[in-house]
């Protein structure tokens, strides 16, 4: 296969005006002063020449990174926490069944982002795919949606992180644990990629490690293993799927905790956005990819299944508790009904890690995507800005800046504040992945327009184009489930407030969809108009043509067995 017409990811070799030296294969050389490399020096903070129309960060992250993000960068209150308000909603055999149907959602994204990251690894990575290959007033929407997203997410965590603290000190503050807080994530922002990289791998470890553990107390607590002042000290088994029972509120319940369910994979793609700061994404991401299945099936299937088995979902701990009460979360009260000293406090410490975490990553994955934005010409030009520590600063800056809503929430009407806010981008994770999803779809069609077969491509999703049409489809269920939820939710009557709380973002997405496309007036692209060779990355097709022809060699159950993991 001929790879002349192709570029490496957008990035062709120049020299700059500065005379700063340019690689086409990995960038922008690294300075040679240490400090500035890591962004400790004020040198760091002036301008890398990185050329034109061209995003170029830091590319520190490594391959251990990038499993770590995937398997357990986006695990948060979510589902440590979330999960509470889920059981008590739906019973546990709804959460069961909804988590593990969106699961298979999320692992359809995720393997279509990984097709094309790897083919295509850009900064701003799935925005780009939606301007590249369905609609860039779409992706003019899709990326300030995003950022939208992370933009409230910042201080809303930061806020949750002020409500773990409390449930050991109630007499301090809240706004002494902002503060504090906000400058830790400030800091872990100093050392830019490198310094979001080493937070998400070591507070990954921390919360797979804690989900590991508890998944073996839970499975002694089935078993009766539990101490003799618990309440698991004889065979518990599965008595609370009978009474009170596995399902709650019916059809409501089910969509109810749907809606729960894919909230808590929310950050997952953002291993997609860090591809593009790793040294080879083409050898590092499919690895990372892989990694989904075991956090899918092992973390989240398997640790709420016994959450299901050892809570019951009439507790009255889970009823209406809020989303970040911690005090409610399944995986402390389990080490409360247990009798096991400190299990609850150690919970709580890895609830505050996760939300840390969901924060630093509230910032990468914003600050990226609003860089992207500026270099299309779709924000402001300031936001282009990258500094010789490859960080994007006023991107960054302004990401950090949205923290300070945190101190809202003390006031008395904070609280109301806040659900609007989140409102006004609550469904952007599900216009991401579905968009991913289509994206997918309408690159396949134009790749085989163009005259490229399937084998032209380095890595490809496990399920092709039924996979994500499948993703796709639950994406719109959940859509729907959403909106079924919105109009008449569980045990209240409903509002044209509590519809708006929940269906805002739709809306606001359309609105900026046609400022996108009133403003540079493009539309719909046809599948002739696509263009599936400029940015793509060039491979070692010898090496990856050995590779294929040594996996065809292999019995069919351990190709899957390699296709999986």
């Amino acid at each position: 296969m001929s790879t002349k017409d192709e570029k490496e990811v957008g990035l062709p070799g120049y020299q700059s005006n500065s005379g700063e030296a340019v690689n086409s294969t990995e960038g922008p050389i690294p300075d040679g002063n240490w400090a500035t490399r890591n962004g400790l020096n004020l040198k760091s903070f002036t301008m890398r020449d990185y050329g034109h129309g061209i995003v170029e960060l830091d590319r520190s992250m490594k391959p251990r990174h990038l499993h770590m993000i995937a398997i357990g960068g986006s695990i948060g209150a979510g589902f440590f926490v979330g999960s509470g308000s889920a059981l008590s909603t739906g019973g546990p055999g709804f959460l069961l069944i909804d988590f593990l149907i969106i699961g298979i959602m999320i692992f359809n994204v995720v393997y279509a982002l990984g097709e094309l990251a790897v083919m295509y690894p850009v900064s701003g990575g799935f925005y780009t795919y939606a301007t590249r290959f369905i609609d860039p007033s779409w992706g003019f929407a899709l990326g300030w949606n995003y950022v939208m997203q992370w933009a409230v997410v910042v201080p809303l965590e930061l806020t949750v992180c002020s409500i773990s603290i409390s449930y050991w000190n109630q007499e301090i503050s809240p706004a002494v644990w902002i503060s504090i807080f906000w400058v830790f994530i400030i800091i872990v922002n100093v050392f830019g990629t490198l310094g979001y990289a080493e937070e998400e791998f070591w507070s990954a470890m921390i919360k797979l490690s804690a989900t590991v553990i508890f998944i073996i107390i839970a499975f002694v607590m089935v078993l009766g293993g539990g101490p003799e002042k618990g309440l698991y000290s004889e065979y518990w088994g599965a008595r609370l799927w009978y009474e009170p029972g596995a399902f709650k509120n019916g059809f409501k319940g089910f969509c109810s905790v749907f809606v729960t369910a894919a909230f808590a994979f929310s950050g997952t793609e953002l291993v997609g956005l860090a591809a593009a700061e790793s040294a080879n994404p083409g050898k590092a991401l499919p690895g990372a990819i892989k990694q989904v299945f075991w956090r899918i099936t092992l973390f989240y299937v398997l640790g709420l299944l016994f959450v299901g088995l050892l809570i019951p979902s009439d507790d009255k701990h889970l009823l209406n508790a809020s989303s970040d009460d911690v005090a409610a979360s399944p995986f402390v009260l389990v080490g409360q009904y247990a009798g096991l000293p400190g299990f609850n406090h150690f919970m709580n410490v890895v609830i505050l890690v996760s939300v840390i975490s969901i924060s630093v990553s509230g910032v990468y994955g914003g600050s990226r995507t609003l860089t992207a934005l500026a270099q299309q010409g779709y924000a402001p030009k300031a936001f282009t800005y990258v500094d010789k520590s490859g960080r994007p600063l006023f991107s960054v800056i302004a990401l950090l800046a949205f923290g300070a809503l945190a101190y809202i929430d003390l006031a008395s009407s904070g609280e109301k504040v806040f659900t609007w806010l989140q409102a006004l981008s609550g469904l952007a994770a599900l216009f991401t992945w579905g968009s991913i999803c289509f994206a997918h779809i309408r690159f396949r069609r134009a790749w085989a327009y163009h005259g490229h077969t399937l084998d032209e491509i380095p890595f490809k999703a496990v399920g092709g184009v039924y996979g994500s049409w499948l993703g796709l489809i639950f994406i719109i269920l959940v859509l729907a489930a959403q909106f079924y939820v919105a109009v008449s939710p569980i045990g209240k009557e409903g509002s044209a407030e509590s519809f708006f709380n929940a269906y805002l973002a739709l809306p606001v997405m359309l609105l900026f969809w046609a400022a996108g496309y009133l403003w540079k007036r493009e539309g719909w692209l046809r599948t002739s108009q696509m263009d599936v060779d400029t940015g793509r990355r060039e491979h070692n097709w010898e090496e990856i043509n050995a590779h294929r022809k040594y996996l065809a060699s292999l019995p069919a159950w351990k190709r899957l067995f390699h296709a999986l993991f």
